[in-house]
């Protein structure tokens, strides 16, 4: 079913609060008319990082603004905004950023974490627009993701909930064999160097994305055990590569206990740019509209 947009006419700020990258965009009518990115600060002060956060928004804040949305890695209180324990930003323990913001703004604020942003911008932007029953699959330094149930983010409380990186699998986790990380502890290269060795037919690069097929194809089954979804959507940086393991992953999944859910699910590589800033401002328009059994 298509999705019932809402109007998207006001222009909405999207926040994504990286490891390493704070990014901000202006976004109205569908698309992103202004960007702006700060590094995030080296320090243990939780403040200073707030200001790089505030002086971004500033700069991109207009009159007729809706409101804000927020994406970071880390797990969310969200109805009071609160953040906790930010991935790379050690100082952030306990922030108070739906509060502070507000309070700097005067506009709604609505956060969640990185992969809830991916699968909801999916939602509204990309191939979610047609499917109400879907998984976000977030590989790139780390794994996790967001899970989109009858048209809408899964209820949950933490914003923890499709956290299958840190389920045991084999001697590790799925996040250990399934993140941007394989290749570097088992290969000594990026993601990107594999896939530029891969393109020149290096066998030992391709051997790398086979291998990591076979273990995304794993966590995919998963996935399809716990939630019976529709559709697979990955995202993250390792999706970019997504051509060199495609063929490994779907073949790890025909052994899939269940032969009707094997042969049905799709599995996509996103094609949005800046989904993530995208996907943090449709939390706004996520929020306006949910009914209370969905939210």
């Amino acid at each position: 079913m298509n999705i019932n947009h809402p109007d998207f006419n006001q222009p909405v700020i999207g926040v994504d609060i990286g490891g390493t990258t704070i990014r901000c965009g202006r976004v109205q009518n569908g698309r992103i008319v202004s960007v702006m990115q700060a590094d995030v600060p080296h320090t243990d002060l939780a403040e200073i990082v707030l200001e790089t956060i505030t002086g971004l928004i500033t700069e991109l804040m207009v009159e007729r603004a809706a409101g804000i949305g927020v994406g970071v890695p880390g797990i969310v209180d969200k109805q009071r905004g609160i953040v906790f324990d930010v991935v790379n930003i050690p100082s952030w323990k306990k922030v108070y950023l739906k509060e502070e913001l507000e309070r700097r703004f005067m506009l709604p604020v609505h956060i969640n974490n990185d992969a809830n942003c991916f699968v909801i911008g999916e939602r509204y932007f990309g191939y979610g627009r047609e499917m109400d029953d879907f998984v976000g699959l977030v590989t790139g330094t780390g794994m996790g993701a967001g899970i989109i149930k009858n048209g809408h983010l899964l209820p949950d409380q933490n914003c923890a909930s499709g956290e299958f990186g840190i389920i045991p699998y084999l001697d590790k986790t799925l996040e250990y064999y399934c993140s941007g990380n394989f290749f570097k502890v088992f290969y000594g290269l990026s993601a990107e160097e594999a896939a530029m060795l891969a393109e020149a037919g290096e066998p030992v690069a391709l051997e790398a994305f086979d291998q990591y097929g076979k273990h995304l194809g794993a966590a995919v089954k998963m996935v399809m055990a716990a939630l019976d979804p529709e559709a697979v959507i990955i995202g993250g940086g390792v999706s970019r590569t997504f051509r060199y393991y495609e063929k490994a992953m779907r073949h790890e999944i025909l052994d899939f206990p269940y032969a009707g859910p094997a042969g049905k699910i799709k599995i996509l590589a996103s094609r949005i740019d800046n989904i993530a800033i995208l996907g943090a401002s449709a939390l706004c328009h996520e929020m306006a509209i949910q009914t209370p059994e969905t939210g």
